[in-house]
């Protein structure tokens, strides 16, 4: 059996020392946010305890998908490049860039060129930009795909955005890896389901999303951006497709959201008959003890007409 770990929404913190002229852009709505709320709640105690359990659960490989920072500075780009050094080797770990990471324009392609050999999909010596994702990593029978939809939106914005270019090389990668018979991962940062997060906050181009996963089919797909430990379902090519999201990682008790949490998903049998299982696993109580959550058999089941189907944008 493969098993994979995903977390999601670092944050990593404390915040560096901040000039005026840093704030002088949308990263001044971001700062105050860190002041009055995350950097009470997501702690750096609570991630070493996240971090510490998978490393004793062993998984084959780790899946973070995004927002590593918070107002995406300089230092903190630094910060979290070191971070990933000690996370884990580049062929273990994989990457794609949330909203923070893309704060301000320029971030995005500085976080690129920091974090490239966490988000180099395998056999690739291209440059890692907005052409490089989705990228593709084979480990075992499993297909991890990697989507970008990190993006620098206005103040008060937090959307994502998926294009149509990037649709179509999704497209040739999900069939590429269908012949392989491998059971693809789709990992992105903001949810492709409808009504999953606020307005501000959602992927533009979720119609396009669901239309190649209806084209081309994939098992499962993992997110981050909503701080929630969800389980959605969008139409595939053969069969509906698991849509997994997961608490922030270093989230303490306390806030509008469930506290930290991974998800530990098993990966077993073979093309056609693929048996995927989620284990949650998070903060079960005080001094950041870690415990089983949930465990979940990720069997296809229908849609129907509820709040996950596809919407147009």
């Amino acid at each position: 059996m493969f098993r994979l770990a995903h977390i999601s929404d670092i944050h990593l913190g404390p915040l560096p020392d901040v000039s005026y002229r840093d704030l002088a852009s949308k990263r001044v709505v971001g700062y105050v946010n860190w002041r009055r709320n995350r950097r009470k709640l997501l702690t750096e105690g609570t991630l070493g305890a996240i971090l510490q359990s998978i490393r004793h659960e062993a998984p084959d490989h780790l899946a973070v998908t995004g927002d590593l920072v918070n107002l995406a500075l300089d230092a903190e780009l630094d910060l979290a490049r070191l971070w990933l050094e000690a996370l884990g080797k580049p062929e273990n770990v994989s990457v794609v860039p949330g909203n923070h990471d893309a704060y301000v324009p320029g971030a995005f392609d500085k976080a690129c060129k920091l974090w490239a050999p966490w988000m180099t999909g395998d056999g690739f010596t291209g440059r890692i930009d907005r052409e490089a994702f989705p990228y593709l990593r084979v480990r075992g029978k499993v297909a991890l795909i990697g989507v970008s939809t990190a993006r620098a939106t206005a103040p008060f914005m937090a959307n994502g955005f998926f294009r149509q270019p990037q649709g179509e090389r999704l497209g040739r990668i999900l069939d590429a890896t269908a012949r392989r018979k491998l059971c693809r991962i789709v990992m992105i940062h903001h949810p492709p389901v409808r009504s999953a997060v606020p307005q501000h906050k959602r992927l533009l181009g979720i119609g396009r999303f669901h239309s190649v996963m209806r084209q081309h089919g994939a098992e499962l797909v993992l997110h981050g951006h909503s701080h929630l430990p969800t389980l959605g379902w969008i139409d595939g090519k053969t069969a509906p497709i698991p849509v997994v999201g997961v608490s922030a990682a270093g989230q303490g008790f306390g806030g509008h959201h469930p506290p930290a949490q991974y998800n530990l998903i098993g990966v077993d049998g073979k093309a056609g008959d693929w048996h995927l299982k989620l284990t949650r696993r998070g903060l079960t109580g005080a001094n950041d003890t870690i415990g089983d959550i949930e465990t979940l058999d990720l069997a296809p089941q229908r849609t129907g007409t509820g709040p996950l189907e596809a919407e147009s944008v």
